[in-house]
């Protein structure tokens, strides 16, 4: 069954191209579909296309089917081209011509939108809440370990004193900027394209502000050839968002797999954590977080990918739109899951409280020792010279004090106001 059906059959050749994975991967918007055959019907009933009764008909058919859905039993029938054809051949099966009225005033380019829209609109709630599971993690082992010195490096060599509590509240403050390209593809999300039709409108009075209301959207898409130009700028703002987590989720999983190298030796995880190898006894490899690595490496090409897929296309509706959902599906998928993963692989992370103790980094106090000469009234160039002079003559004993207050140091880690920036960015999501 095709929604476009004129009597002919396309050659198969041409429908297994075009058609793809979209089959596959429409069951996924199942639930939206329906969600918004429900709201376009009742509009419909206040304008006058349908019945009371033909509305209650419909509505109950609907139910049945957005329940099949949530059960995971809704299946798109062989010979049925996508997830807007299967349902109306569901309800037309059971209810014969009225359940061919709910198309009235639509197109299957709006259907797919209102559909993409709510997909996108859960999925990003979905992934915030995960990235708000994380930062609570991280900044509750910040707090923890705060106290914890450990190395700091530039360059891949030794630097200055850091901490545990320093190095995870970093990464929970960077998710708070993660989560503001969040918050912001979820506001191009949170947007109602249904009325927009093919992209031109309709003849038919329909009351696009009712189910702008029905579905709970934050605002319309007004303009119904704007409408349908958000296809691919909702997926593009959703993968520049999703780029921003896995970069911050990919870089802190680079830090693990260092950290955990004997040569560093700063953090270990229980071996049932870790994997071996075949002919190496003693290994205990990182691989979740190696994995995690790569994944997000990957997550990062997606704002390219989807730039260049509709970078050139002409104003209206193409059928490249449909490879947007190969590219986004999989990767809300991914990152939910590495989000996860982190969060459940720190429950377990042991850290190394003596790490600092090891005369290998007695180099990280020299500039606590030139700034403490400055403190005493010795220019900083003298005090800077004073110290070099020491260490390249291996007379250099570091004091291993550490003075750091401002905001922000080690000594003052401003995880309350950390805190409270995300409680900021939480509420602009409604969680």
């Amino acid at each position: 069954m095709k929604l476009w059906n004129k009597g002919f059959e396309p050659d198969k050749a041409v429908e297994e191209y075009t058609v793809g994975q979209d089959r596959e991967l429409d069951l996924r918007l199942a639930k939206y579909d329906v969600e918004g055959s429900m709201a376009h019907i009742r509009m419909l009933c206040t304008i006058g296309l349908l019945t009371k009764d033909e509305l209650e008909q419909l509505l109950e058919a609907l139910s049945e089917i957005h329940s099949a859905a949530l059960r995971g039993e809704f299946v798109i029938e062989e010979g049925v081209e996508d997830v807007h054809s299967q349902v109306e051949l569901m309800l037309t099966r059971k209810l014969g011509d009225v359940g061919k009225k709910i198309h009235s005033g639509r197109s299957r380019n709006d259907q797919v939108l209102i559909d993409l829209k709510l997909f996108l609109r859960e999925e990003l709630q979905l992934i915030a809440r995960d990235v708000v599971s994380l930062f609570d993690r991280l900044l509750s082992l910040s707090e923890e370990h705060r106290d914890v010195l450990m190395p700091g490096y530039t360059h891949l060599q030794i630097a200055m004193p850091s901490s545990f509590g320093l190095w995870f509240g970093a990464y929970a403050e960077s998710l708070v900027d993660d989560m503001q390209m969040v918050v912001a593809a979820y506001k191009i999300a949170n947007q109602n394209p249904l009325g927009s039709a093919a992209g031109y409108g309709s003849s038919f009075p329909l009351d696009r502000e009712m189910t702008t209301e029905i579905l709970e959207f934050n605002s319309l898409h007004y303009n119904v050839i704007a409408a349908q130009m958000s296809r691919g700028k909702s997926e593009r703002a959703a993968a520049y968002a999703i780029a921003s987590v896995a970069s911050t989720l990919g870089r802190f999983a680079m830090d693990v797999c260092m950290f955990m190298c004997q040569n560093f030796g700063f953090v270990s995880l229980p071996d049932e954590l870790t994997t071996g190898s075949s002919i190496m006894p003693h290994k205990k490899n990182p691989d979740v977080f190696e994995i995690m690595r790569g994944k997000c490496n990957r997550l990062q090409a997606l704002p390219n990918e989807i730039s260049l897929l509709t970078t050139n296309l002409p104003l209206g509706y193409n059928r490249d739109l449909q490879l947007l959902k190969d590219i986004i599906f999989p990767a809300t998928t991914e990152l939910r899951k590495s989000l996860q993963m982190c969060d459940f692989m720190l429950q377990h992370i042991t850290i190394n409280r003596g790490i600092i103790e090891n005369s290998l980094y007695d180099y990280l106090f020299t500039v606590e020792d030139v700034n403490r000469l400055v403190l005493q009234g010795v220019p900083f160039r003298e005090a800077y010279r004073t110290i070099g002079e020491q260490v390249q003559r291996g007379e250099y004993t570091p004091t291993r004090e550490v003075h750091h207050t401002h905001v922000g140091s080690i000594g003052n880690l401003c995880n309350d106001k950390i805190e409270r920036k995300m409680e900021a960015v939480k509420r602009e999501m409604g969680l």
